[in-house]
């Protein structure tokens, strides 16, 4: 391992270089991989091909969806579609939310009690695994 400012070999456990007192890892003249000079602007090296700037290993899926949770939502209130906006749905939700509230009214509950047949099928749909995805396409959780 080199020190990307001064270019002089130090240990891989290093925190500090020991000849410029820069911390391991801050600089861009040299390469830490090979030594080399480098151009500063470089995101790899011309001479070994090694990478400069390390991107964090992304997690498979970092957003998951507890497939418990939406499906609760679903039975208690699913009228409302509170399940489709936490799975990310928001269009089916919107469309649930206005059915419920505004038809609700307009037909005394009927429509209310429709879309909640609606949200317990979908309930059902989300804990079998029917519904398996969230809105984004990511897999929902155990």
């Amino acid at each position: 391992m080199f020190c990307r400012q001064c270019g002089k070999e130090i240990l891989p456990n290093s925190t500090v270089c020991t000849s410029c007192g820069v911390p391991a890892g801050t600089g861009n003249n040299f390469c830490p991989n090979c030594g080399a000079a480098t151009n500063s602007n470089a995101v790899y090296c011309v001479k070994c091909g090694a990478p400069f700037y390390q991107q964090p290993a992304p997690s498979a899926f970092p957003e998951q969806k507890s497939k418990l949770a939406a499906g609760l939502l679903a039975f208690f209130l699913g009228s409302l579609g509170i399940h489709n906006f936490y799975l990310g749905y928001t269009q089916k939700a919107v469309i649930q939310l206005c059915a419920s509230l505004i038809g609700g009214v307009i037909s005394c509950g009927i429509a209310t009690v429709g879309i909640q047949i609606w949200a317990i099928v979908e309930g059902v749909m989300i804990l079998t695994g029917s519904i398996s995805v969230d809105g984004k396409g990511i897999p929902l959780k155990d």
